[in-house]
């Protein structure tokens, strides 16, 4: 088997892959960061446009998703030097102070573990990935993108409280679904429970699809 072949990529429903790094707010370690959510997203390269809106746009967010018990992590395969220097840019330039971490990831140690370089877009920059680890270490969600097109801060928002409010109400989510909106409640998994279903008080379409509001 070749080496590509090898390569890890991150599971959904298994722990995320643990790691250590310096960063522009000195060193983290992912396993220290349990109780907390994490959103740990990828950039191909500082100093470049898309980047750069999305870097002010992801610390627009910053505030909101702290709120949400989330961490934010940047990373990019460049040098602290790097990191520092633009997010001074940034700062002067576009009078936006970047809140959170960036990864320096020279070596693509953390980039190789999650599967960040995808060589069919670039063999030396990451693409645009995004990862949502829950507060027990958990991979919940990933999401990737091109290195052209910029990824839509909302539903970054949005997949977070959906996934909590999995969490805190045993529900799923339904297509579109927005906090304040009818969620999916578990479908019955015996013939009983099923000829229970349209008597339980749902808003009932049929016993395997019935919403409910929180």
């Amino acid at each position: 088997m070749s080496d590509e072949a090898c390569v890890a990529f991150p599971i959904l429903g298994e722990p995320a892959p643990d790691f250590e790094a310096e960063t522009t707010q000195g060193p983290i370690r992912l396993s220290d960061l349990k109780g907390k959510w994490v959103v740990l997203f990828s950039h191909p390269a500082d100093f470049t446009p898309v980047c750069t809106t999305e870097f002010i746009a992801f610390a627009e967010i910053h505030d909101e998703l702290k709120s949400l018990n989330v961490q934010l992590l940047g990373l990019s395969i460049d040098s602290i030097s790097a990191h520092l220097a633009w997010i001074r840019a940034i700062r002067e330039k576009m009078g936006v102070s970047i809140p959170f971490p960036v990864i320096a990831d020279l070596n693509t140690k953390v980039s190789q573990k999650y599967g960040m370089v995808h060589p069919g877009q670039s063999s030396t920059a990451a693409v645009r990935c995004v990862f949502f680890i829950d507060d027990k270490g958990i991979m919940r969600a990933m999401i990737y993108y091109p290195l052209q097109n910029g990824r839509f801060m909302p539903e970054v928002i949005r997949l977070v409280k959906a996934l909590q409010t999995t969490d805190k109400h045993k529900v799923s989510t339904p297509a579109n679904w927005q906090p304040g909106d009818k969620v999916v409640v578990p479908a019955p998994k015996t013939a009983a429970e099923m000829e229970k279903r349209e008597t339980e008080g749902y808003e009932y379409k049929d016993w395997y699809l019935c919403y409910k509001k929180i």
